[in-house]
């Protein structure tokens, strides 16, 4: 199993002994970029469970390297997808 198959499927930010998703909270879909394929975890998120605008997610596998943040926007037509807007510092 290569490196991107193993992300798939796996929330950001969760422990690797419990990388799965849980029942009961709302995930986006990472798309592109360093964090493809992960899913973030939007529960309770602005506005009573709607989507953030942006986010920017840190990350040692991005064009900065440790320290660095990747930006995922949600995707106009549907806010279960964040596309990857590019890396900053």
């Amino acid at each position: 199993m290569d490196e991107a198959e193993f992300m798939r499927g796996r929330v950001y930010g969760a422990e690797h002994g419990d990388p799965g998703p849980r029942p009961g909270r709302a995930y986006a879909q990472l798309v592109g970029g360093p964090l493809d394929g992960l899913l973030l975890d939007i529960t309770g998120t602005a506005g009573g469970g709607s989507a953030p605008e942006t986010v920017a997610l840190p990350t040692e596998i991005g064009r900065y390297g440790p320290g660095g943040r990747a930006v995922y926007a949600p995707r106009p037509a549907d806010g279960r997808c964040f596309d990857w807007q590019g890396d900053v510092p």
